[in-house]
């Protein structure tokens, strides 16, 4: 990070100040007088950029028209706050550069502004980075794509800065600004640039130069092309680390905008020099490029390159276990670029050796690959050689690795068919559904309905119960409120007949939940619940639990009577609203919590705009919502409003609590505000 407390204040001699300020008059001449007027540069009793212009202008010569006076207004404030020692004024500057410019006019941004940003650029990175966004969005304000090239030399510059983010959005603006360039101006300022940048001294402008060959290649001649390829050789052999590996990551890209016999004949070499690098940080990024290298090149031409799989071969086998992961990572892509014949003689045995490798990261990748992989392979070969080595990750001495095998194995189900899925999924569910780990027991619940297409889900619901019910119990809030929200899709599966029998009772146990946010997530729930088994379901197994909440002597349950109520109301037909809901609701508008007293005006809001949009006494604003349609409210439920909630509402407006009459005035406000439209 840099010192300096603004831009264009460089740490330069004293001795040379006058020359240095000489030398910006000269070049940027309507800068004159904000460089070299001290009223201006640090004026006495000025708080502002506002007073310090007011004085400067006060103390400019008569013959200065205003015309003058406003074309330098933009430039004098930009150039004030870039050199302010606040860091959030001079981002503040820099942000807004494009209305400077357009104050300024395109000529003399590309004459006076575009050259002082080229000579500033010791700052704070934030600002770096924020000139270095702008700048890539600066084509139209330099007078359009014929003079974009004016651009390139600040964001030369600060693609050569230490700090990456500074870095990353040069070579991003860069990139942008060379896709409106004409071919004339890539050859004659941009292939420059970038032989500049990859024959730097420093490695950080390598670095960058790594990011702008892709885009500059795709606009240039076949000799300026061959050119830039052994560019970005030299490269690939760069004796810095850190330069290697950032080609590896964009020679992914680079090549893929390569005919064939060109990747061919130069990117694979490439290739197999990253592949045995003797960093290992270099190595793991050449999985992408064997993925770019397989997706270009045609599958049947791959198997004649003895040399590209070889290379994988030793990936599949790298001595360091951060190679192997990446492998593991990317094993589905590289099965799908390759021909099958390779699948079959070595992806199969490297996906088995992966599935037992000793390093229980290599292990959680190569299980997230597992039903993508099995779906490429023949079905004899998954039955026989891949499932053995899969079922011993049930009982893996690893619990990530258990746990990313947990949300895979559902998607062996469709591939295996019932028959197979019954004789070897399903021990493998029963197993996992025991295990110790919750986040393994979740993950299996979470992943059933593709199990459920295939065996339906008969067969695993007792075990499924106790799993659930450990999970909802878990001292862990985040696990309970997980299965929280894999519920509703269980009960579709497993029908109402189990759900109230069985898992009931352990929804309505979550409203009383120490933890708010189980509380309010359980609520939820039941307008999930109402939704898959219907309006009569929750008036004859939710509202009358619901309401029996309101009389219970905790506070809470009578608070998240209220949540359930607000929460359940789009869910419940106007019926139910009158002969369940508003007895309740009347009950607690005099409870002693004006915590509660105000929840219920805030229900009262809610059922307010559900009543207002029922048509009818069968309809719900969920099944309204569904098809489409806009009710307009019944003049029963007008009715409704009129004679069951307004008056409690008036009551709750005389509430001696502050809070009670806000949230009782706003919910009355909503009718008032509904009857005038």
């Amino acid at each position: 990070m840099r010192t300096g407390t603004g831009i264009g204040k460089r740490q330069a001699p004293p001795a040379a100040d006058d020359q240095q300020t000489a030398s910006s008059v000269t070049q940027y001449p309507n800068l004159t007088h904000l460089h070299l007027n001290p009223p201006f540069c640090s004026p006495a009793g000025c708080t502002s950029a506002h007073d310090a212009l007011s004085l400067y202008y006060k103390l400019q010569s008569p013959n200065m028209d205003a015309q003058q006076n406003d074309e330098l207004y933009p430039i004098a404030v930009l150039i004030d706050e870039l050199k302010h020692d606040d860091v959030l004024l001079r981002l503040n500057a820099i942000r807004r550069l494009s209305t400077i410019a357009l104050a300024l006019g395109p000529e003399r941004t590309r004459d006076e502004l575009i050259p002082f940003l080229d000579e500033s650029v010791e700052d704070e990175d934030e600002v770096l980075t924020a000139l270095s966004d702008e700048l890539g969005g600066f084509v139209e304000y330099v007078g359009g794509p014929e003079y974009a090239h004016v651009l390139l030399s600040p964001l030369e510059n600060l693609a050569a800065i230490e700090e990456l983010l500074v870095r990353d959005k040069a070579v991003e603006s860069l990139n942008k600004i060379c896709e409106q360039l004409s071919t004339e101006q890539i050859d004659q300022y941009f292939i420059p640039l970038i032989g500049r940048l990859s024959k730097a001294d420093w490695f950080t402008a390598k670095i960058s130069s790594t990011g702008v060959y892709k885009v500059a290649y795709t606009k240039t001649d076949p000799q300026t092309q061959e050119s830039l390829r052994q560019g970005f050789a030299q490269l690939v052999h760069d004796d810095t680390p850190m330069v290697r590996r950032q080609a590896a990551i964009n020679l992914a890209k680079f090549l893929r905008v390569m005919p064939p016999n060109v990747v061919i004949d130069e990117m694979i070499p490439l290739f197999q020099h990253l592949a045995s690098d003797d960093q290992d940080s270099v190595r793991l990024l050449t999985v992408e490029i064997l993925v770019a290298i397989a997706e270009t090149v045609p599958k049947e031409q791959q198997s004649s390159h003895g040399v590209l799989l070889t290379a994988l071969r030793s990936l599949f086998e790298d001595k360091s276990w951060r190679v192997r992961y990446m492998v593991a990572d990317k094993f589905e892509k590289i099965a799908k670029a390759v021909d099958d014949e390779v699948v079959s003689r070595d992806l199969v045995p490297a996906f088995i050796k992966l599935l037992k490798d000793t390093e229980a990261e290599v292990r959680t990748a190569i299980a997230g690959q597992i039903p993508g992989f099995c779906a490429l392979i023949e079905r004899d070969t998954l039955l026989q050689e891949v499932m053995p080595a899969v079922e011993e990750l049930v009982s893996d001495s690893s619990q990530q690795v258990r746990a990313s095998f947990g949300t895979q194995i559902s998607g062996l189900a469709p591939i295996l068919g019932k028959q197979e899925t019954t004789e070897h999924l399903l021990p493998m569910f029963l197993q996992m559904l025991k295990d110790e780990f919750p986040d393994v027991r979740l993950n299996i619940i979470s992943k059933l309905e593709l199990v459920n297409d295939v065996i339906g889900i008969e067969l695993l619901s007792q075990s499924l119960l106790p799993a659930i019910v450990q999970l909802a119990e878990d001292k862990q809030w985040r696990v309970r409120l997980a299965i929280i929200q894999h519920l509703p899709l269980l009960a579709s599966q497993l029908g109402v007949k189990f759900f109230d029998e069985k898992l009931s009772s352990l929804c309505m146990s979550w409203l009383g939940d120490t933890v708010f946010s189980i509380r309010e997530a359980s609520t939820q729930n039941l307008k999930k619940l109402t939704d898959v088994f219907g309006v009569q379901w929750a008036n004859e197994a939710i509202v009358p639990k619901v309401v029996a909440m309101g009389g219970h002597p905790n506070y809470l349950y009578r608070m998240t009577t209220c949540f359930a109520v607000s929460t359940l109301a789009p869910a419940l037909s106007l019926p139910v609203i009158q002969e369940s809901i508003f007895p309740i609701l009347s009950n607690l508008v005099s409870d002693q919590i004006p915590n509660i007293r105000f929840n219920v005006a805030k229900s009262y809001a809610v059922l307010i705009d559900v009543l207002k949009r029922l048509p009818d006494t069968e309809s719900t604003v969920l099944s309204l919502e569904k098809t489409g349609k806009t009710g307009s409210g019944s003049p029963q439920g007008d009715q409704l409003i009129r004679e069951e909630i307004m008056p409690n509402l008036e009551k709750l407006m005389t509430d001696d609590d502050v809070d009670v009459r806000f949230f009782a005035s706003q919910a009355a406000k909503s009718y008032s505000d509904a009857m005038q439209s």
